[in-house]
């Protein structure tokens, strides 16, 4: 790691930081508020038999429950977005980014190694990704206290679901980090990171509401983001350890190719 490296990214990065760490906590806030104004007469409308049951659930989630309702607010769109503008974001452009524009010879050229740069910049993605998901859990915190609910969530396990999910996006940012070493040009690494994250949300999704889907979601990452358990004190450990091993899979990867690499002169 080269901590001049990181303070540079940090100090570069703050302002986006804190403008999504503000929305995501907002955004947090939302369930656990929507719930405790909607929730008991969603129930009797799904309980009376007017919609179908799986119409309630949404990636694990669903509106029946103070647990259930944030672990639909946590895979929400909007939540996932927010969380992927470091994740994707940042990793495709930390390294591919640098080299469209040619500046990454010139950082290079300093004394600091290939894998010193992507680790500082690995780095750098998770302590993004880490302060990104502590926003949106802390506003999911201050909503159930401030309606009275605080008891129902579970607050005891509220660290093990920050951890799941800072795994969750640190997966999809050592994919994307990962593509970034591997090509010169931005769109490429994007694409691939982008892909990889679409397609794991449609498999999980499609899966929570089709039953004949469901054996797609075992190939998504978001199957092993399941905040209604983790918040019930149910988490299964495997969950963690097969994100961690995508991680460790994608960071070998990129260790082994990008100190490899030639780097031709920029076009």
């Amino acid at each position: 790691m080269n901590l001049a490296l990181l303070r540079h990214t940090w100090r570069a990065y703050r302002v986006r930081l804190l403008a999504v760490t503000v929305g995501l906590s907002a955004w947090g806030s939302l369930m656990p508020i929507v719930y405790d104004s909607f929730g008991a007469q969603v129930r009797e409308v799904f309980e009376s038999g007017l919609l179908p049951a799986q119409f309630a659930e949404f990636g694990g989630g669903d509106l029946f429950s103070l647990g259930g309702s944030v672990a639909i607010g946590v895979i929400h769109p909007i939540a996932v977005s927010l969380n992927l503008v470091f994740a994707l974001g940042f990793a495709t452009a930390a390294i591919a980014g640098e080299r469209q524009r040619g500046t990454l010879e010139v950082l290079l050229s300093r004394p600091i190694s290939r894998r010193r740069l992507y680790g500082t910049l690995a780095l750098a993605a998770l302590s993004f990704i880490g302060v990104a998901m502590a926003g949106l859990l802390a506003g999911v915190l201050g909503a159930s206290a401030l309606t009275g609910r605080l008891a129902e969530l579970g607050i005891g396990n509220v660290p093990l679901l920050w951890l799941n999910g800072v795994l969750l996006y640190a997966a999809f940012g050592a994919v994307a980090l990962g593509a970034s070493a591997s090509f010169d040009r931005l769109t490429p690494a994007i694409g691939i990171g982008l892909a990889f994250v679409l397609v794991s949300y449609v498999f999980e999704v499609l899966g929570s509401l089709w039953p004949d889907a469901r054996g797609l979601q075992p190939y998504s990452l978001f199957h092993y983001f399941d905040a209604k358990t983790v918040l019930a004190g149910l988490a299964d450990p495997r969950d963690l350890a097969i994100l961690a091993g995508v991680i460790a899979v994608a960071v070998g990867y990129a260790l082994v190719v990008f100190p490899r690499r030639d780097l031709a002169a920029p076009s």
